[in-house]
This record gives C-alpha cells, structure tokens and sequence, in this order.
C-alpha cells in the first residue's frame, strides 16, 4: 500500500484540486481491475521519471469500480476519483464461441466495409488501422485454407493407400485443426479483433440498443459529478471507447447541464471514429461529432500517435467524417510522438508490439514531452488549462474523405 500524501508530507496551501475522471474502455472483454493495475504500476514509472508523487488507492465505496490517486507535482497537491465506466459485459456477449459464426461475422464485416466503399475511403486516411481491420479476415481465411489442405492432403493419402471411401476422412481434421487456432488465438488475437470490428459492422454504424441503453446510464453518472464539488470532471476515451464518449458527452449537453457546474473535458486517445463513422447507418455519430465539435462549454483534446497502427493517428475525427461546423471549437488534435517520447531503446522494444503501443497513452513516457496521462488525470491543471496556448499538430489531417455525411 502506498502511503497518502498528506497536508503534512507536502506543501502547505490550498485545499488539495479535486477532479472526478470517468475511464471508457474500448472493445475489451476483460475485468476494469487491469486498468487499476495499470495505473498504478505505469504512474510509478512516470512520477519517477518526471520527479513528483503519485499515491493510488483502491476505491473502497459501492457502485463503480475504480481507484483513488493523489498527487503532488510542483508544490501543488491535487486529488483524482478514478471510475471506469463498464461494458466488458456487452463486449463478452458479443464474441461468439462458435467457430462458424465467427467466419459468418467474417463475411458480414467484409461486406459492410468493402460494400459500402468505406474500406478505400478509410484507406485515404492511414493504412495502419485499415491492415488491422484485414489482419483478422486474411488470417482467419489462411486459417481455413491450411485446415482444409491438410483434410484434402489426409484424405487423398487414406484413400491411396487403404480405401477410395476414406476420402471423406480428410474432413475430420479440418474442425479441429481450427480449434487449435482458436485455442492459441490469445498469441495473435485474430478471433478477438474480427469480434471488435464485426461489432459495428452488424449495425452498420449504428449503436446496439443494449449499448444504447448502457451509455444513457453512463451520462446520468457523469451529470451526477457534474453537481458536486469538483474543480474538474475529466471524461476519457481509448479506441473505440472515444466515439462512445462522443455520443455520451453529445446527449449529455444537449439535455442541459445546471448553472455553475464544475468544467468538463474530455480527453479522446487512440481513436478510431473513422472505422465507425465512415459507415452508412453511422448517422448518430456524425451528428454527435459535429454537435460537439461546435460547443464551448467543453474542452476537447485527442491524441493518437503515428506509431500506433491501431488508431487515426493525427485524424482530425469530425473533419474526416466530413461533419465539420463551419466554426469548429474542438477538438484539438495532438501528437504523443512515441518515436521522441521514448527513448531509443524503450521505442526499438515496443516498435513491433502494436497492440502494446495501442496502449502506450496510458502508460509511461521515459522522455515525456507536454503529454502526461498521470497529470491529466490526477494533477493540480485542468485540461483546457494545460492546452490553453499548445497549437494542433502541424501534420493532422483535416481533409474531408468520407462518403456519408448525412446525420440522424
């Protein structure tokens, strides 16, 4: 347990800055605790990197799960209240255990991509996450074929050798042979990323009713914070968790929020709004990216990286979606630049681990530039603050490219 940082461990001053921060996962199946644990073990690394403290806790209350962290960087003391909002369960029922609905999924996916031209327009874009999205299919298709090579391969040496009827042998293997993939699949993660992107493909852009139902919940908790007394409430979403936090933030301040609220940010990392809004039925998520785009009572800043392959790096997500309003507010797009950020060494070990560097914004920097996660998340200096005179990229990419543009 580490131990709390207190009036009498740090500088006298004011009372601590409070910040209540909702974590969004993207498309993952496994338990938020990973999250904690990340947490705490990468915000050691950084405060001892960057030379401050930081203190995470367990959140001993009901109802969400997160942690507490306190801090104190530059004389200033500051408290964060950690949550991540949940939908692991969501992602579980998605995934399917059988091997033929998953080549089903397969075969919906391509179509909704490559049918409604959204694959070459994406493309336009960045390659990177568009080979993720084929990594799944070319692999899962080689899978096959190798299957049914070695069933034709076992069949014809059985019928040559013992009978002409044992040709039909050749089919036995073919099942298990994919069950072996799918048994190792955690080392190539094949089976998990068909489900990821078969996941807005089924509703062609659209969100499923029960994840629907999931982020109005969701937005009560965030407005909830919203009335207490906090000098920040800090919304932040990673992959496809950033274009749920869209949509949740976008309903949030179209219902209204009270007078003297405390400020709102949202902080968007690694996104991946492309893959969703350049699909025909995506039309809520292009109305909330342009509605939120064009407020000012909300800071937005989204950080992605070229060395990520996973996400849009440096994509502007409401300009490319083609829904930008003619006096965009946000958000402000920054790189984290893990080709400087990390140290040679640190970046030649990660360079090829692309699901690690998807990852990488939430974690340590060994040569940190004005990207912190641990700062903006748990230090004494609000978001808009903090970016208050920080320019966009000069490399973002800001051209309209997809095709639908229409919102609900």
């Amino acid at each position: 347990m580490q131990e709390p940082i207190t009036p009498d461990t740090a500088v006298q001053g004011p009372r601590p800055f409070r910040r209540r921060v909702f974590y969004i996962p993207g498309y993952d199946p496994i338990h938020p605790r990973r999250y904690r644990e990340l947490y705490r073990r990468e915000g050691a690394d950084q405060a001892a990197v960057s030379g401050y403290r930081l203190c995470v806790q367990p959140h001993h209350g009901e109802g969400l799960y997160g942690w507490q962290v306190q801090s104190q960087i530059g004389g200033r003391r500051a408290e964060a209240e950690i949550s991540v909002l949940v939908w692991s369960d969501i992602v579980r029922d998605s995934m399917s255990n059988s091997i033929p609905a998953t080549y089903a999924q397969l075969l919906r996916t391509a179509w909704a991509y490559i049918g409604s031209g959204a694959l070459f327009r994406l493309m336009r874009l960045r390659k990177g996450p568009v080979i993720a999205a084929l990594y799944p299919i070319v692999l899962l298709l080689a899978q096959l074929a190798l299957a049914c090579a070695i069933g034709w391969a076992l069949g014809h040496v059985l019928a040559a050798t013992l009978h002409p009827a044992l040709i039909l042998a050749g089919l036995i293997p073919v099942p298990l042979v994919l069950r072996w993939f799918k048994a190792h699949d955690n080392k190539i993660f094949a089976y998990y990323l068909m489900h990821d992107f078969a996941f807005s493909a089924r509703w062609n852009g659209a969100h499923p009713p029960l994840l629907e139902a999931r982020m109005a919940a969701f937005a009560a908790t965030i407005r909830a914070a919203l009335a207490q007394d906090h000098d920040e409430v800090l919304v932040v979403g990673h992959s496809s968790g950033a274009h749920l936090a869209i949509s949740i933030l976008s309903d949030l301040l179209r219902a209204g929020l009270s007078q003297g609220h405390p400020p709102l940010a949202f902080l968007s990392l690694g996104q991946v709004v492309p893959m969703v809004s350049f699909l025909p039925g995506a039309t809520r998520l292009r109305a909330d990216l342009a509605f939120l785009a064009a407020r000012d009572d909300i800071t937005w800043v989204d950080v992605t990286a070229p060395g990520d392959g996973c996400a849009f790096a440096l994509c502007d997500p409401v300009a490319v979606s083609g829904v930008a309003p003619p006096r965009p507010r946000g958000p402000l797009v920054l790189s984290a630049a893990f080709s400087q950020t990390l140290s040679p060494a640190r970046w030649k070990a990660l360079r090829w681990r692309f699901f690690r560097l998807h990852f990488q914004y939430l974690c340590a920097f060994d040569r940190p530039r004005d990207y912190d996660y641990f700062q903006i998340t748990a230090g004494p200096v609000p978001l808009a603050q903090r970016y208050a005179t920080r320019a966009p990229s000069k490399s973002r990419i800001t051209r309209a490219v997809n095709r639908y543009t229409h919102t609900a």
